[in-house]
């Protein structure tokens, strides 16, 4: 008998699940990749049924409803007390398929599974599936494995490989260095058809272990108008200065940060290679970056991206110039107001209270906000949250008419600025006790896009439950 509605067993399940996800992919990871979804492992672990079957052919004589199918278990691989194989399940499944074709089946809620739609596997992929469950517990082992796999023709296993790169921390990942294929990682990022995150990673590594002669290829790339060679801009910043250290710093200033005609996009990509150099890069010096983040301040239409960084770095050396933007901001720059107070209320020097005085006065609406959003007392919160306030209107950045309506970036927001002492560590290379400094844009817009769809089902399946009760 199929169950129409899931019980609240399940229903809790669903909802761990989905946020187990959303933490996951808040952890700190590799600095300039965002996992696409869950991985096999992940997936399968969060189950408690999972099992290899084939498609059963319909049969006039035990119909089933439109979006169900049959399937019998021909492997178990988790849940043996719950599944055995001959054992026929019953799942979301729309149309027909080869009875040769094997598909990954997962289920939650014992005793009566609740299956989810079945994955088509090949027979590799079950190979590999078995695999990575007796992957051993060591980090840099599983890594090795996965690396087998980036590119791999069957497209599933290559997604699971990058999603598996792209929740291991960047320390993690540079242990494989030795192990790493340069030539093949160059012959990658050479290849414009490959996606931009996928791009992200191989730079990445690249990054950990190319030399000095791979630069060349990157300032190419990024003096390049072609989008596609310039795709994972970020990534691409920050392998060229790994490979160049401090040297690499004069390039990417001429080229994004005091070039006025830079584009948005650059501009910021830029701005998250240096943070990344700034907290976990180790081959610049703290105080050479932000240098480097100062020459933003001459755009008034950008400078708050970088105010944030230079707070959480303590740099309290630009006081009188984010007065003047305060004071000389107008209607196309007025949000960088709230990230100058916030900054002046960070700083411990006895200037930074006479100046915060004086900007209060001038406009008390910023500084209540600033007080209201960014209290004092307030803990520090999880890398990459944002707020209301930090909303930009729609913006022409580049003076060719384009308008980038964007919520302010969440690496750079202004919760920032609450007192570095409060949740900055008090050495150069930790962070908020370890976790990652900043988030991708890319990946927050996933856990934004995340949390929306979790609280959507959540609704779904609590009044789904409340109508199956009631009849």
């Amino acid at each position: 008998m199929i169950r129409h509605f899931p019980s609240l067993t399940t229903t809790l399940a669903v909802i761990a699940i989905a946020f187990s996800s959303i933490a996951n992919t808040l952890q700190a990871s590799c600095p300039f990749c965002a996992a696409v979804s869950q991985t096999l492992r992940q997936e399968i672990e969060a189950m408690d049924g999972a099992a290899f079957g084939k498609f059963v052919p319909a049969d006039p004589k035990r119909p089933t409803e439109e979006g169900i199918g049959r399937f019998v278990i021909t492997e178990v691989i988790k849940g043996t007390e719950l599944l055995k194989v001959g054992q026929v399940v019953q799942a979301p499944y729309f149309g027909t398929t080869n009875s040769d074709s094997t598909f990954l089946l997962l289920g939650v809620d014992p005793p009566e599974l609740m299956w989810s739609s079945p994955l088509p596997v090949t027979e590799k992929a079950q190979g590999y599936i078995r695999n990575v469950l007796s992957l051993p517990n060591d980090m840099t082992e599983r890594l090795k494995f996965f690396m087998k796999y980036f590119e791999d023709m069957d497209t599933l296993l290559a997604r699971d490989a990058y999603d598996e790169f792209a929740n291991a921390s960047y320390e993690e990942i540079k242990k494989l260095k030795p192990v790493m294929n340069r030539e093949q990682l160059l012959g990658w990022i050479r290849d414009t058809s490959l996606s931009p995150d996928r791009k992200r990673l191989y730079l990445t590594l690249l990054g950990i272990c190319g030399d000095k002669n791979d630069a060349k290829l990157l300032e190419e790339m990024m003096r390049s108008t072609d989008p596609a060679q310039r795709a994972g801009m970020d990534a691409m910043i920050g392998c060229y200065l790994t490979l160049q250290g401090a040297d690499g710093l004069a390039l990417i200033e001429e080229l994004f940060l005091k070039n006025k005609k830079c584009e948005f996009p650059d501009v910021y990509a830029a701005i998250m290679a240096l943070r990344f150099h700034g907290t976990d890069g180790g081959v610049i010096e703290r105080t050479r970056v932000v240098g480097a983040m100062h020459y933003v301040l001459d755009r008034p239409e950008l400078a708050d991206l970088v105010i944030p960084d230079l707070a959480r770095w303590e740099d309290w050396s630009q006081i009188d110039r984010l007065v003047t933007l305060f004071k000389t901001s107008d209607e196309n720059t007025s949000w960088v107001r709230v990230p100058v107070i916030n900054y002046l209320r960070s700083c411990p020097l006895p200037v930074a209270k006479e100046k915060l005085a004086e900007l209060e006065k001038l406009d008390p609406v910023a500084a209540k906000r600033a007080a209201t959003f960014f209290p004092n007392t307030t803990p520090a919160p999880a890398p990459g949250k944002s707020d209301s306030s930090s909303v930009r209107p729609g913006r022409d950045f580049t003076g060719t008419g384009t308008q980038y309506a964007l919520a302010k970036v969440p690496s750079t927001d202004d919760i920032r600025l609450l007192p570095p002492k409060q949740w900055v560590a008090s050495t150069d290379h930790e962070v908020s006790a370890g976790s990652s400094p900043y988030m991708n844009p890319f990946t927050a817009f996933s856990v934004t896009a995340m949390a929306g769809t979790t609280l959507w089902l959540v609704m779904w399946l609590t009044i789904s439950g409340f109508h199956s009760k009631s009849n």
